[in-house]
Order: C-alpha cells, then structure tokens, then sequence
C-alpha cells in the first residue's frame, strides 16, 4: 500500500454489516490527510467483516502489527449482542488504520484505542493486537463491549516474551495512569467493579480472569481442534521456548512461524517482521509466505517494493463471492497467471498426505532457497542503500522491486517442481481417494461432488507428525541436505549495480 495524501473532507468506511454473527451497520469516520506505506497481506472472507481484510503488516516507520481472537467473558458478548446492530471499526478497521498512521508502536496503541473511545467498536466477540518497534512491543486487547469502552494495552521491553495466541493480559494496574507501561479506557477499572467482575481489593486486576476466559484453549475440558494443535495453544508453554532460544535470531523466527503445531491449512499466511535499528524505511522489511508457511517459503518485501508479480495478487481462488460472478473483464491476465496461493495449497495437501515420507524433503528445498536469500540480503540492501543515498531513489526502488519479484518467481516455480514430485511419488503408490460423502437416505448426489467442508473442526489439513516434530522448535535449515543438491530452483546470484 503506497503513502497516500488525502482531502481535508476524506472518509473511510468502517464495520460490520447485518451478516455478521452480531450484526452491525457500516460507518464512516475521518480519513487521516497522510497515509503511510505499508506491506500486508489482504484475505476477503470472514462473514458480515467487508473486504479486504488484513491483521497489520510492516509500515515505513518500522511499526509491525499483527491481530488476533482474544474472546471476552460471555457476558460482554451478549451485552454486544443485546444493543445490535452495533457501529464503529472491527478490527481489520483498527489494524489497517495503525499501519497507515503510527510512527511508533506506542503510537499504533493511541491511534487503536483513540478510535475506540471515539467511534465504538464493532466486535466478534473480542480481539488482540501485537504492536511492535526496533525499541519496544505492545499488547492490545480489545473487549467485546460494544460501545469501544473497555479495551487495555500492556508494554513489552527489550527482553520480554509473549505469545499471543490468544492475546492476554494478566495483572493490569489500577492507577494505569501513572505507569508508563500501562494503557487502558477510562471505565476499564470502573466497569469491572460495577459488574461485580472484581472486588476492588488490591492495587492490580487480573484482566484476563476479569473480561476474559480465564483459561487458554489447551487447558479446556475438551478439545474442539486436534489435539496437537490445541495442546499448543498454551502461551506460558509457547514463551518458555522461546526464551529458552535466546538469543532469538530471524531464522529462529521463520523456523518457529512455520512449526506444523499451527501452521496447517488453516494458516492464511506467514510473516516474520525483522525489526532492526537505523534501517533506512524503504529497508524495512516483511519476510512473508504467501500461505501457511507450512510448505510456503518466505521471500523477503522490503517497504520500497513497489509492486509483486501478478502471480501474488489477488485471484478468484478462496476470494468471497467468485462463485455468484463472472470474471470481470480487466482481470482477466492476472487471473489467468499461476496462483502461488493455490500453488502452494496443492504442496501442503500432497506433502500432507504421508508427512513422514515427503515433510523433510519439502522443507529441506524450501529451507534451501530461504538460506541461500538470506545469504544475499546484505548485498542486495548495500545496493539498494547505494542508489538512495546517490539520491536516485527511482532506481533504488526499481531494484529492490525487481529483487523481490524474481525471487518471488522463483520460490513459486519451486513450490510448483516440489508439488509435482510429490505427486508424481503418491501416485505410484495410491489412487487419489474419493472422499467418502454424505450417507443420507435418498441422497442422489455422488460423494465427489457434495459439500468440501461439513467435517468436523478436528480434522483439519495439517502436517504435523507426532514422530518427526517431538523435538520442535527446531534450528532452520536442519532438513537442508545441500550435498544432495536438495535446493531446488537454485537461482542466479543477486544483480549487483553493474548489471542494473
């Protein structure tokens, strides 16, 4: 998204409609008159929430967000429930408006919690944002109060862990205000006491027992996901393995982002946001894979990239409402292009299929290309910092666009080689199953062609392996196996100056 002016009288769009679980009207609220340039993915689905949607992404001044559920305490969600239709932002809103107008993580918190006191907040039952800078994070719950009344922030130093996942915050001051770590709406404290929720004893409040669940989705009773993937969610567990990887380098982090423990079908997405000191902002730089990391490789997007190859854009594939239209006319070459989604969709159900057989060789090529652009990146930056300083920022932009897209390219052709080895060994092995189908009496309907997703939530796309992954977090690269020549799509060295 480029930085944008924008008239003194500029409105954006804001909420949910009558589709959503709790419904809403949709709003405008005041434009900012500057937008910052930002990297982010874009979905479109998620019922009654207007597309695009995204969680945060990386911003020029360095500030990195991401959002994710933090459910309220029932009784906050049937208040929201009872004053339907609810107004004001949702979160896709609040997230994009803290990469398009904070400078700081700080500020990502006052620009989030500024339109909430000011314009309501159209929930889903409540939420988390993770804002981040060279020098400091920040959590950011927002409670399902429909009003935007109840929501807290909590600041993370230096040399802090936290997994949000969900977002939580635990002791919270009374006198926030005084506590330059601490952020909340003015009724944050005052609402809890009124509702009985806490006893006004002590000088904190737990606000995790007190608007929350109280627990996290690992210690229920039962489980609604597999049980790998929900025993995972535990974040004390999850921080202690990160603080036992100190000191956290990038590569631990593409390594940890891609762990098969949550990185399955499910995940839209990877991003690993590197945070770095002096970093000129067109440097500023979003490692991302384009779907569930699992089996995606990260390509690094510098902020100065000024567009990503048609393969990477948007295409009728799990975008809401392809199936009720044709295709409009303007699309039609980018949407005839390979879609790297579904490219690297088809790689994570084959390599699903038998992980113990194909997850190693996999990750090993994927691990392989990533290895050899970290390799590059300090030549490709000096480069690029070359012609900014040179004053030629036209070219420095051109450069580190065409960097990105030809490793793009490449990452995609070898998702594409990988698919089809994998393929290629199942088929000499198995048939391609027919699915086994609705048993209904007077069911006419073949098997093959029912209904794609009426089986339960455990049994998800995935391709954890209780026998390969007991050991994980795991160091990157360790399933690189260069002497047999494992890293496919082995490319050209980076261009240098020379040859631009």
């Amino acid at each position: 998204m480029p930085r944008q002016d924008h008239a003194e009288d500029a409105t954006v769009t804001v909420g949910v409609t009558e589709d959503a679980d709790i419904p809403g009207e949709l709003t405008e609220i005041p434009q900012a008159s500057e937008t910052n340039k930002y990297v982010a993915s874009m979905y479109s689905e998620w019922a009654g929430f207007p597309p695009p949607l995204t969680n945060g992404g990386l911003n020029e001044h360095g500030v990195a967000a991401r959002d994710i559920w933090s459910p309220s305490r029932a009784e906050l969600v049937e208040l929201a429930e009872e004053e339907a239709p609810q107004t004001g932002p949702q979160y896709s809103d609040l997230a994009k408006a803290a990469m398009e107008r904070a400078s700081s993580a700080r500020e990502a918190v006052e620009v989030v919690g500024g339109l909430m006191d000011e314009h309501g907040y159209s929930t889903y039952g409540g939420n988390s944002h993770l804002f981040a800078d060279e020098d400091e994070g920040w959590v950011f719950i927002n409670f399902a109060h429909p009003d935007g009344d109840l929501w807290a922030a909590e600041r993370l130093g230096a040399d802090e862990v936290r997994v949000s996942y969900f977002g939580y915050i635990r002791e919270f001051p009374v006198d926030h205000e005084d506590d330059p770590d601490f952020v909340g709406s003015d009724r944050l404290v005052e609402f809890a006491e009124e509702q009985g929720w806490w006893d006004g004893e002590g000088d904190t409040l737990d606000l995790f027992e007190v608007y929350g669940l109280g627990e996290f989705p690992a210690e229920a009773d039962e489980y609604d996901a597999p049980e790998f993937y929900q025993d995972a969610r535990y974040p004390p567990a999850r921080e202690e393995e990160l603080r036992e990887l100190a000191p956290v380098s990038l590569e631990d982090m593409l390594a940890l982002v891609r762990d098969p423990r949550w990185a399955t079908d499910h995940a839209g997405y990877g991003q690993v946001a590197h945070l770095r000191p002096d970093t000129r902002e067109e440097l500023q730089t979003l490692w991302t894979a384009v779907t569930s990391a699992a089996t995606t490789p990260y390509v690094p997007i510098p902020v100065g990239v000024e567009e990503v190859p048609p393969e990477f854009r948007q295409h009728r594939y799990l975008t809401t409402n392809s199936a009720a239209n044709f295709l409009d006319e303007e699309w039609k070459l980018q949407e005839a292009t390979r879609y790297a989604t579904r490219e690297f969709k088809r790689l994570l159900y084959f390599t699903s299929a038998d992980p113990e057989a194909f997850y190693a060789d996999v990750v090993g090529a994927i691990e392989g290309f990533e290895q050899e652009v970290l390799e590059e990146r300090d030549d490709v930056e000096a480069n690029a910092r070359e012609l900014f300083e040179a004053g030629e920022e036209r070219a420095a932009c051109e450069y580190l666009t065409e960097d990105t897209s030809r490793r793009l390219l490449e990452s995609l052709r070898l998702g594409t080689t990988l698919a089809m080895d994998v393929e290629a060994d199942l088929r000499e092995r198995i048939e391609i199953p027919k699915p086994e189908g609705r048993p209904e009496p007077g069911e006419t309907t073949p098997p093959t062609s029912q209904s794609m997703d009426e089986g339960p939530d455990t049994e998800k796309v995935h391709v954890y392996s209780a026998d390969l992954h007991a050991d994980y977090p795991r160091e990157h690269g360790v399933y690189t196996n260069e002497a047999d020549g494992v890293r496919d799509g082995r490319s050209k060295p980076a261009p240098t100056l020379e040859d631009e």
